[in-house]
């Protein structure tokens, strides 16, 4: 698809931040991949043919032999180049400049002075200003290499922004591509479309179109299951799909239980009814909620529900007589994220909240129309289909479901009490107009059990937390600072409302160091 549109390229030295480089240039209408530095060769890379290349920051530093290097032919491409912090320092030490540590390292908000103009900076900083930018950086650029000038400066950075006109190189020490860059969308804006020449025909309503095409080529006359989860990627593929194929599609819906509030009527009335999407609702509660009795490690919880799902799948398979396609949500960032910048393993803090995967031998091809969308862009593919606001713009929800919201072990009751209470607090929240500022809230039943007064009466009831956050990806986050009197009266009708609940109390935590979810 991406031949159809202008596009830009992206080499990951693995910075924590690099899929928001991407955002920012799909935020501007422009098509993107990301690519590992090393996974870049030269005939790949002019096969994709892009109109210009972004060279990512990374932990790494230039000054030790080992570290990643920009492939040459990048420099050799007759396209504009952008470094971004390591970017940049492995770009000007490549073409003849020089880089070293210093003792004065820029962490977190800095100042750049604006020494001259450039298409970099046009429309955007003028010459003389000074503007705010988010540095991360210990070593830093001390000689340019030949051709290259210097646009901006800062305390730590005397190249803060380079320039070679003739070659259309660039460089920033700074992240243009974070929120603490109040203009670094601008710049990669400019970069995009004033430098780069692309035109920013990336829009959700081409994309619409061309994946229909796209999935009507590939299904031809054959069947396709869907594993729908009532989320917003499950909910955006089949409906993108049934608009391209309509019954020739049948979703699978598996009820585990563990389903906030309402959330499995909700699901089975959109799709049936307003869609008119063949759907096959499985209620397999008492399995689940069976096999979960007794199992208190959180892993072992999440595989034996994501065991769980795949066999019950494959049962309602075989009762339609099987299929060729299997539908999945895949996003970008799960491909991305599938492969590292650096070619070594990354550290598994615990399995993925996505229930189930891929059964082994199977023989259906995969349908994955989402994957070259980050989530937000799913979210106005959606709007763009007509799904309902409520599945869109729906928080983030685990496979797994309410059990990693219960430490400790599962029962039916104890899911039930959860419901309850999560259901008071989401209700309060969109109440208060805050629902759509945050991106993920959420009960979490403890498992403790605390002494309240009820009346004239002791009780020994159970405690719950609440949890809300704000996030851009999910990467990081940090907990929403609701006043204490929007906290006193959500706390005030569950007490009173959730008979089994004594004390409430709100988890500050954010991630890093926690995690959103608690298990």
């Amino acid at each position: 698809m991406a031949q159809q549109h202008d596009r830009i390229l992206i080499l990951d030295f693995g910075s924590q931040v690099t899929q928001l480089i991407a955002r920012r240039l799909r935020e501007a209408g422009v098509y993107c991949e990301i690519w590992p530095f090393n996974g870049a060769p030269e005939e790949r890379v002019r096969g994709f043919a892009p109109r210009g290349v972004i060279l990512s920051g990374g932990p790494a530093s230039t000054t030790e032999d080992a570290s990643p290097r920009v492939p040459d032919h990048v420099f050799t491409l007759g396209v504009p180049v952008l470094g971004i912090c390591y970017g940049q320092q492995a770009m000007c030490l490549q073409l003849g400049g020089t880089v070293e540590g210093h003792e004065h390292r820029e962490f977190g908000r800095a100042y750049v002075e604006v020494q001259e103009d450039s298409a970099l900076t046009q429309g955007v900083w003028a010459k003389g200003a000074r503007e705010q930018v988010w540095m991360s950086h210990g070593d830093r650029v001390t000689a340019l290499p030949p051709g290259f000038r210097t646009v901006a400066t800062s305390e730590g950075a005397p190249f803060a922004i380079t320039a070679d006109e003739a070659r259309r190189f660039y460089g920033v020490q700074f992240h243009p591509e974070v929120v603490h860059t109040p203009h670094g969308a601008a710049l990669l804006r400019n970069f995009a479309h004033a430098i780069c020449g692309c035109t920013g025909d990336w829009t959700m309503a081409a994309y619409r179109a061309e994946m229909v095409g796209r999935i009507r080529a590939l299904v031809g006359g054959g069947r396709v299951v869907c594993g729908l989860s009532g989320g917003v990627d499950s909910s955006v593929a089949a409906v993108l799909i049934h608009e391209a194929i309509g019954d020739q599609l049948t979703c699978i819906y598996v009820d585990h239980g563990l389903m906030r509030a309402n959330e499995s009527a909700q699901v089975v009335s959109t799709f049936r009814d307003r869609f008119n999407i063949r759907l096959v609702h499985r209620d397999a509660s008492e399995l689940f909620l069976g096999q979960l009795s007794g199992v208190t490690d959180p892993e072992v919880k999440r595989k034996t529900i994501g065991r769980l799902f795949i066999e019950v799948f494959e049962e309602e398979q075989a009762r339609l007589g099987g299929a060729d396609f299997l539908a999945q949500g895949t996003l970008y960032p799960d491909v991305i994220e599938s492969v590292s910048a650096t070619g070594g393993p990354s550290v598994t803090i615990k399995s993925h909240h996505n229930v189930g995967g891929l059964p082994e031998g199977m023989r259906m091809r995969l349908v994955e129309p989402l994957r070259e969308l980050f989530k937000d862009e799913v979210r106005e593919l959606g709007r763009e289909l007509g799904i309902p606001e409520e599945i869109v713009g729906r928080h983030p929800f685990p496979g797994p479901g309410l059990a990693i919201r219960i430490p400790g072990e599962v029962t039916r009751e104890k899911a039930d009490l959860l419901r309850r209470v999560d259901s008071i607090f989401l209700e309060e929240i969109r109440a208060a107009g805050l629902y759509d500022a945050i991106w993920q809230a959420f009960a979490v039943l403890l498992p403790v059990r605390t002494v309240g007064v009820m009346g004239d009466g002791r009780t020994y009831d159970q405690a719950c937390a609440l949890r809300a956050v704000t996030s851009t990806d999910g990467m990081t986050a940090e907990f929403y600072p609701f006043d204490m009197g929007f906290l006193g009266r959500v706390a005030n009708r569950i007490v009173n409302e959730v008979r089994g609940i004594n004390r409430v109390t709100y988890d500050i935590t954010s991630k890093p160091p926690g995690t959103i979810e608690w298990e």
